[in-house]
């Protein structure tokens, strides 16, 4: 059985048992303490074998899987999570402006309001990197339907005499 599967097993055990709330709370203080080593450290090479990763981490490799499953799409080549075991090598080459990104993206503003950010990035970068993410959240239909048209819905209708009612 691989290590991702243990890790959504114990997700789906630990909701059922503790709920929810309690599982991000404790999953929570874990992250934010791998984070916050990662990010003070972030031009140190993170290869190896995942159990000694997770212990120099001071975790679980079951909740070591659960940052890697993070992770992931933060990084330049991505894990294929699956497969992997506790013996196995992984390198994990982290897009540090797209983990920014990311963080946001989830609304973790427990890891992305860590102070280590400031070794890595200027304030002025961050408040680019938000706005990027800001700017990618809006939304602009470019198919402007006029009152006359046909309704995108497909009822026959004009747009005015159905959709477009007030």
């Amino acid at each position: 059985m691989s290590l991702y599967k243990d890790w959504t097993d114990m997700i789906v055990d630990y909701v059922k048992h503790k709920g929810e709330a309690a599982f991000w709370k404790d999953y929570g203080e874990i992250e934010t303490s791998i984070y916050t080593k990662l990010l003070a450290n972030h031009k140190k090479e993170l290869k190896g074998k995942v159990e000694d990763l997770a212990k120099e981490y001071n975790t679980s490799t079951v909740f070591y899987m659960g940052f890697l499953d993070g992770i992931n799409d933060s990084l330049k080549q991505p894990l294929d999570l699956e497969k992997i075991e506790a013996d196995s090598e992984i390198e994990l080459n982290i897009d540090f402006e797209k983990l920014y990104f990311n963080m946001l993206e989830a609304k973790a503003d427990y890891l992305y309001s860590l102070p280590q950010w400031d070794g890595i990035f200027s304030p002025e970068k961050r408040k680019e990197i938000k706005k990027s993410w800001s700017t990618s959240k809006i939304f602009v239909n470019k198919n402007k339907i006029g009152r006359n048209d046909p309704c995108p819905c497909g009822s026959g209708k004009k747009y005015k005499n159905c959709c477009g009612k007030r």
